[in-house]
């Protein structure tokens, strides 16, 4: 009986190998994803329409959405079955009777060199038990982290690991990994993508420097890179600069393939950013604020943050604005950067040293906040 099964299994080992060299390659992704993606982009824009969700959380909401969709696409690929060449054909067959011939006689004399044939039997319910252990994702991910830990150069085993990292909602660990990869196995644009894409995760949808770096790389590396080059209209637009956003995204749709799934997420956004054109960049108001506190506190430090350096980034562009230098300082006093405040207040002085009018209105609203005296 064990001979018996052994040879089942060696059957069943031959057949796996077989199989594939017997078929041709066909890769088909589904796009049922892409379909639900979209349907959830239109969903937040309903919700954040009829006041459901507010604009915050309607933003994160789209950019992780967005990513999604954009993942989903970059994989929907359709490739063309291949007509075998002679040296496949050739190497094929090889592969074919190395696997009748050389795995059978493999198999055999390893089970005769370290196989245990008077080895008592494990009952079935500790067998079902381990099985179902050992196959737990949690499971699989402990064990090709006890792996990486023997082995912190295999550059393949952080790559693969990266993914998975982002599906369990460990986006720092996802980080870890994919500056790993870059690191032993080379600078590419689809690793930098995906980089970014997890540092933009880490830090719930915002494009920080870092990220965004990434994206530049990735874009320097390859320019038709669909993922990076959409992520920095995004970077363009939270940091107030919706003609650079506008422009970054009109060029991705110019240079599209015919019926590429993320066109409705590259025009939803311009439409976003034209719609908002006429509107000015602002920093936290009073009503702003009253919305972080609702958050948990690492959320609301980032939120007032985001927003306190989108309007900075702006004021240094265009100083003429007294009450964005006014809100700047406001922002700041809040967060109890008193330092930054008074750096701020400085730089609107040496802005509008020739306009005394909004000086005078900046010095007036200065004094109002209690930063001098």
């Amino acid at each position: 009986m064990l001979w018996l099964l052994l040879a089942l299994m060696t059957g069943a080992a031959i057949f796996a190998v077989l199989w594939p060299l017997g078929r041709r390659r066909s890769d088909a992704p589904s796009a049922n994803d892409l379909a639900v993606y979209r349907d959830q982009l239109e969903e937040i824009e309903r919700d954040r329409a009829a006041g459901a969700i507010g604009a915050p959380e309607a933003d994160a909401a789209r950019v992780e959405v967005s990513r999604r969709l954009i993942a989903a696409a970059e994989a929907h690929k359709e490739v063309k079955p291949r007509q075998d060449q002679p040296a496949n054909l050739q190497r094929r067959r090889f592969a074919s009777v190395a696997a009748l011939v050389v795995l059978p006689l493999l198999a055999v004399s390893l089970y005769l060199v370290l196989g245990s044939p008077n080895l008592p039997g494990q009952p079935l319910a500790a067998r079902i038990a381990a099985a179902q252990a050992g196959s737990s994702l949690a499971g699989l991910v402990a064990r090709v982290e006890a792996h990486l830990g023997q082995n912190p150069d295999d550059g393949r085993g952080w790559e693969v690991l990266a993914p998975v990292y982002v599906r369990l909602q460990r986006y720092d660990d996802a980080v870890k990994a994919r500056r790993n990869a870059i690191r032993l196995l080379g600078d590419t644009a689809e690793r930098e993508s995906a980089l970014g894409e997890a540092l933009l995760a880490a830090a719930d949808g915002v494009v920080t420097a870092d990220a965004k770096t990434a994206f530049e790389q990735a874009v320097k590396l390859d320019a038709a890179d669909v993922k990076a080059r959409f992520f920095l209209g995004l970077a363009a637009e939270q940091d107030g600069k919706r003609a650079e956003a506008a422009r970054l995204w009109r060029d991705l749709l110019a240079h599209a393939p015919e019926g590429a799934p993320w066109i409705g997420l590259v025009r939803q956004s311009l439409a976003r950013i034209e719609e908002s054109a006429s509107a000015p960049s602002r920093g936290p108001n009073a009503e702003d604020l009253a919305a972080a506190s609702k958050l948990a506190p690492e959320q609301r430090d980032q939120m007032v943050r985001g927003m306190v350096e989108r309007l900075a980034t702006r004021l240094r562009e265009d100083g003429s604005d007294v009450e964005g230098w006014l809100r700047l300082v406001r922002a700041y006093m809040v967060l109890g950067e008193r330092e930054r405040a008074r750096a701020a207040a400085a730089d609107a002085r040496r802005a509008l040293t020739k306009e005394p009018e909004k000086l005078r209105r900046l010095d007036d609203g200065v004094k109002g906040l209690g930063l001098e005296g």
